[in-house]
C-alpha cells in the first residue's frame, strides 16, 4: 500500500503565503493540505508514488518570493493519518441537501442525501473546496439513468452521490491501492454494492464509455489525461474538472479540453479553486 509524504510548513506571515505555496505544490502534485498548530503553519500531502523530492525542495528554497518559511518533510505512517483524520474530521452538509459524515458522527434528520464516509488515507471528504463543489455539480445535475466515471476516485464519495442520484451504472476508478480498498469500503457502507470500483489510471478507460465523467485530480494530471477522458465520454456527454485554481489554472484546462471536443459550460469558484462543468 501506498504511503504518503507530509510537508510542514511554517510562515513568517501566513498571507497570501499559504495559499500561493499551495498553488506551487498542487502542481507537483500534492493532494491534500491542511491547516496545521496555528495559522501559519500549513500542512500538505503527496502519496510517495508522485512524490519528486527535488522539484518539492526546489519550490521551498528557490521560490524567488520575498517570504520566509521554514519546512519539515517527513513518511506519514497509514495509522497515523488515520489518527489525523478521524481527530480532525467534521461532517460536512452541502448545499442544505447533502450531508457526509463518519461513522462516529450522528445521523442528521430529514436530509436529502446522506454518506457516510470513512476517510482513512483516502482523499474525498468534502471538506476542501474542490470536492464541495463538485457536490453542487452533481446535486444540480440529473443523472438519472446516466453512466457515471468518477476518475480519482479517492474516498468515493463523489461516486456514491451519483449512486444514491439515480446514476447507473457507476464505475470508481483511482491509482493508489489504499484508497481502492477504502473505496470498497465504503460503498458498502452506503448500500451501492452494485458499483464498479477499479484499481488503475486513465490506461484503464480503453473501451470503456460514459454519460458523465467526474475527474478531481489537479491540473497536470488533467491536462495529460484530456484525450483518454474525451475518448471514454459519450457524445453529448458531460464532464466536471476540478482540483485546480481559477485564476491560473481554468484556461489552461479550457483549452486543452477544447483541443477534444469538449466545450466548456460553466464553472464553480471558492478561495481560487475551481471546479469546471464541460459538454461534448
Amino acid at each position: 500500500m501506498n504511503n504518503y509524504i507530509e510537508i510542514k510548513i511554517r510562515f513568517e506571515e501566513a498571507e497570501p503565503w499559504k495559499d500561493i505555496f499551495s498553488s506551487f505544490l498542487a502542481d507537483a502534485g500534492c493532494e491534500s493540505f491542511i491547516d496545521g498548530e496555528d495559522e501559519t503553519e500549513l500542512l500538505c500531502y503527496i502519496s510517495q508514488n508522485q512524490y519528486d523530492k527535488e522539484t518539492i525542495i526546489d519550490i521551498l528554497e528557490n521560490h524567488g518570493l520575498d517570504v520566509k518559511l521554514s519546512y519539515q518533510i517527513s513518511e506519514v505512517e497509514q495509522q497515523d493519518w488515520n489518527a489525523v483524520w478521524e481527530s480532525n474530521y467534521t461532517p460536512v452538509l452541502i448545499a442544505d441537501k447533502c450531508y457526509i459524515r463518519a461513522p462516529f458522527h450522528p445521523e442528521m434528520d430529514n436530509v436529502e442525501y446522506e454518506i457516510l464516509i470513512e476517510p482513512k488515507m483516502s482523499f474525498g471528504t468534502a471538506h476542501h473546496e474542490t470536492t464541495s463543489q463538485m457536490i453542487e455539480f452533481l446535486l444540480e445535475e440529473d443523472l438519472k439513468g446516466k453512466s457515471v466515471l468518477d476518475m480519482g476516485a479517492g474516498t468515493g464519495v463523489l461516486a456514491i452521490l451519483a449512486y444514491k442520484r439515480g446514476a447507473a451504472p457507476v464505475t470508481a476508478i483511482d491509482n493508489d491501492e489504499w484508497a481502492y480498498n477504502n473505496n470498497v469500503e465504503n460503498i458498502s457502507r452506503n448500500g451501492c454494492e452494485d458499483m464498479e470500483v477499479v484499481l488503475g489510471d486513465a490506461s484503464v478507460l480503453k473501451n470503456r464509455h460514459f454519460d458523465i465523467i467526474i475527474a478531481n485530480i489537479n491540473r497536470n494530471i488533467l491536462v495529460n489525461d484530456m484525450p483518454a477522458y474525451a475518448a471514454a465520454l459519450n457524445p453529448g456527454g458531460v464532464i466536471f474538472f476540478s482540483g485546480f485554481y481559477e485564476s491560473k489554472d481554468l484556461e489552461i484546462i479550457k483549452q486543452r479540453a477544447a483541443e477534444f471536443g469538449i466545450r466548456y459550460h460553466s464553472h464553480k469558484a471558492k478561495n481560487d479553486w475551481c471546479a469546471m462543468r464541460a459538454e461534448k
